[in-house]
Order: structure tokens, then sequence, then C-alpha cells
């Protein structure tokens, strides 16, 4: 037994010092060297924006004054409302069509059972016909839609910075049937939720915080709208009593059992359209929440005048697209309203420049 255990070491031994005996023992590669594949960006808009590797901005639509809400057509097309002209108009990559004219400051833009809803300054209208009166003047004049399960929902701003509101319609959110018809209070203590969409199921909305309280307060917000109360103009954040406006004593919070927002911004940067990142971006982008912050007008210095991305988990803002607001605090353009296509293209309005960009992501790793 020792002479045949002696026997097989010397045989395994020779294996592996002669490597010429093929198929006697394992072959053990060495590891190619992958190429680096380096993502460059494209910018062919003429403006000095920062944009992260690999994608490209262009202009979808250029000559439009000041475009807002953009939204598709039941065809695919891209529509866009131009408040300061009093039209909605459709972009396509040859021609700016007319959609509708001779509106109020139509803002708010959207379709149901093949028919247009356009939320002018003081009513909606579907297919031109009224359903819905709504209140005029003020700071906040623009008024926005969403539709979803058969129910309109539509954002009014406050009529002012901070105050107690007479028209209980002010910095709310209603909702109506789609005839109009049920007209009613959703969501109340918003002070100016410009922007709506639907994510999983769930209403999502930016909203601006008020005036007045130096550089860094009130944090702009991001809502998941529920029924309910958020607070303004008593409450702002996370349910802090603003005892600059609300002097009156309290035996209770007055913030308690206000809804919270989901996500707190810098104050004064103006968020306006927001969308979720689609399952076509690479990976690392994938879920993200994008917003557009219009920029600041008050603040010393300005800021905002950027698109960022959100992680909903952790709450980090980042960067996406900045170079509008120049060092010497002159601003280029001013970000509005965000959509993405079917194929995951994303489009921005632009209302300072009067243009529609187009994002195009760089293709997922495999």
């Amino acid at each position: 037994m020792k002479l045949l255990i002696l026997a097989i070491l010397v045989v395994l031994g020779a294996l592996a010092l002669n490597p010429g005996w093929q198929g006697l023992k394992p072959a053990i590669l060495p590891l190619t060297p992958q190429p680096t594949k380096t993502l460059t960006s494209s910018n062919s808009t003429g403006l000095p924006l920062n944009i992260l590797p690999g994608f490209s901005i262009q202009y979808a639509a250029a000559g439009l004054n000041c475009p807002r809400d953009l939204e598709f057509d039941p065809g695919g097309t891209l529509i866009a409302s131009i408040p300061c002209q009093n039209k909605v108009v459709s972009l396509t990559p040859t021609e700016i069509g007319l959609v509708a004219s001779g509106l109020n400051q139509p803002h708010g833009i959207a379709y149901a059972n093949g028919k247009l809803y356009i939320a002018q300054a003081d009513k909606v209208t579907v297919d031109g016909k009224k359903i819905l009166d709504l209140p005029t003047g003020g700071n906040h004049t623009t008024r926005s839609i969403l539709i979803k399960d058969g129910k309109i929902y539509v954002s009014m701003g406050s009529s002012c910075n901070v105050c107690y509101e007479k028209d209980p319609r002010r910095a709310a959110i209603w909702v109506a049937a789609l005839d109009g018809s049920d007209f009613k209070p959703f969501a109340t203590g918003l002070r100016n939720s410009v922007f709506l969409i639907e994510h999983q199921g769930e209403i999502w909305a930016t909203d601006m915080g008020r005036d007045h309280l130096g550089n860094n307060l009130p944090p702009e917000e991001v809502n998941i709208i529920k029924e309910g109360d958020y607070g303004w103009p008593v409450c702002y954040g996370k349910n802090i009593h603003d005892t600059n406006f609300d002097k009156n004593q309290y035996i209770r919070d007055p913030c308690a059992g206000k809804i919270p927002p989901e996500i707190e911004m810098p104050a004064h940067f103006a968020p306006l359209g927001l969308a979720f990142v689609p399952a076509s971006w690479p990976a690392e982008y994938r879920g993200k929440l994008l917003v557009a912050f219009h920029g600041s007008w008050n603040r010393n210095p300005p800021d905002g005048y950027k698109i960022v991305s959100i992680d909903p988990a952790t709450k980090k803002i980042s960067d996406f697209i900045t170079g509008w607001l120049q060092p010497d605090n002159s601003a280029l353009g001013r970000p509005a309203d965000l959509i993405f296509d079917s194929a995951g293209n994303l489009y921005v309005s632009d209302d300072k420049r009067g243009v529609v960009y187009k994002i195009t992501p760089p293709a997922p790793a495999p």
C-alpha cells in the first residue's frame, strides 16, 4: 500500500512540473483585458450646459416664447401650453402646429378619452367647453391638472406670499368628475403646487415655500398628494410652526397632524416639473426623480436654474443638468416642465429661452 501511494505522488508531481502534458491538468488561461468604453456627451444647443457623460442634448423646438406644460396627445405627438400667447401647440420634428387658441393663460393640459382638457387662468375646458370655474388674480395664476382614475385634479396656487385665504380653492388641490361635477377639496395647505404627475398609482407634486424668511428657509417640497392638510400658511417643512407669520399662542402644536413633505429641497429654488426616470435608462438612474428648478428671484446670490436627480429612498439630491445660471448671476434659461416619451427620451420646456430641449440617454450596459 505504501508503495502504491508513493507511486501516485510521483506521477502527480510529474504532471504538475511538466506543462507539456496537455489534457492531464486544468488549463488556466490568462485574463483578456476588456477595452474601457469612454462615454462622451453631446450638446448642440450652443449653450454652456453641463450634462453627464453619455447624454446628448439638442433642441426639439424653438421660437415658442414661453412653453410650460408638456404632454403627449393620443397619437404620441408632443404638445405644449404657451400661456403668454394664449394657445396650445403641437411639436413635431418639422413644424409647430396650432392645437387651440384664444385661451386665457392656458397652463395645465391633459387628455382623457381622446379629449383635451385645458386649465386656464379662470376655468377648465374640455374640447373648448367650460366645465369648471377657477379663482383668478393674485400672486400665482397658473392652474394645473392631472387626470387619474376617471377624475380630474386641479391645483390652484395661493393669492399671496403667506396669508389666510378667503377663497378655499386657493393654495389647494381640488378634485372633480371628468364632466366637472362634484368639485370638492382634496388636499389643502399647498402654497403653490404647479405640476402634478402620477407615479405607481400615487400623485406626486412639487410645492414652493414662502418668501422673506432668509436665504435658507423654508425648504421647497416634493409631496405625495393625499387627502388632508399640508399645513400652509401656519406650517412649513417637517411641520415647523411659522411663528414669523402666525404669532398666535396654542395649547397644542398647530402643526400636529399636518402632512409633512416627502422630500425637502433648498429654499427658493422654485421647483416646477417632475418626472421619474424610466427603466430604459442605465441602471444608475432608474427610479430616480428628476425635478426642474425654475430658479430663485429673491435669493442672494440666486440659485436653482437647473435640473436635479433625487434618490427617493435616500433623499439625496444630485445635479443632472446645470449651466443655465452663469457666474455673473445672469440666467440663460429657466427649465419648467419635464416629460419622457415612450422611447425614454426626456423633453424639457424652458419658458425663458422659448425652447424645448430633447435629452437622449446613453444606451444601458448589457
